[in-house]
């Protein structure tokens, strides 16, 4: 296996430690690597066949959020990780919502790491699990278990506000959908999905539903919308 990634971070003692990392992930890694925002746009252009870019939430030359956003705009099928020192909600949420598939605390272990990286290759989605932790507790704050089904569901870890989500998954329902219905943003929707996957040891939508079946969580239901073909 052969994969390339752009790694884009202005300290260059953090790339030099990535790049053992970076190694591990297949037979075969080249690494493109650069401290500055504006050449990672070229090299990002330059070559085509990137399978995997990291990138610096805060560098000199990046103006944060929208650089991110930029970036994912030019080149939307790189999937997009975002490397960061910053622990905050906020945060993850608005590279999230931007469309990045993960979000790595620079203070992560050389193996989380390495295990986030081959969820987000092998087309997951990955947020820190502290900072999974501290956004679904705010977020669900204040709701209580409502039936067996949730009371069920609880043992496994899951709050009600996932019960809800995965149920809505069950129905078919694409991420952009049940952010609509719950008024939430699409960022925090994917936070839901991804701890879903964690409380049931899971790695794909399809494989979530069918635990939360098997378990009892949820039945089935209505189909969504057809306009609802988004994994």
């Amino acid at each position: 296996m052969k994969i390339k990634v752009l790694l884009v971070d202005d300290h260059a003692l953090f790339r030099d430690g990535m790049r053992y990392v970076l190694q591990q992930l297949a037979d075969e890694v080249e690494i493109l690597d650069t401290g500055n925002f504006n050449e990672a746009i070229q090299l990002a252009q330059a070559h085509a066949d990137i399978d995997l870019a990291l990138l610096d939430l805060n560098m000199p030359d990046s103006e944060g959020v929208p650089s991110l956003q930029h970036f994912h705009q030019r080149f939307p099928n790189i999937p997009l990780v975002i490397v960061s020192g910053s622990d905050q909600r906020d945060d993850i949420e608005n590279v999230m919502n931007l469309g990045a598939m993960g979000f790595i605390s620079k203070m992560s272990a050389s193996k989380v790491m390495l295990s986030a990286l081959q969820i987000v290759l092998d087309g997951g989605v990955y947020v820190p699990p502290q900072l999974l932790q501290q956004a679904v507790a705010k977020l669900d704050v204040g709701q209580a278990l409502s039936d067996k089904r949730s009371m069920r569901a609880s043992k496994y870890g899951l709050t009600p506000r996932q019960s809800q989500v995965l149920k809505m998954m069950g129905d078919g329902f694409s991420n952009k959908d049940i952010s609509k219905q719950l008024d939430l943003a699409e960022g925090t929707v994917k936070i839901h999905v991804a701890a879903i996957y964690q409380a049931l040891h899971v790695g794909t939508r399809l494989d979530a539903v069918s635990a939360a079946r098997r378990f009892g969580f949820i039945t089935d239901g209505p189909e969504a919308p057809e306009t609802s073909k988004e994994a």
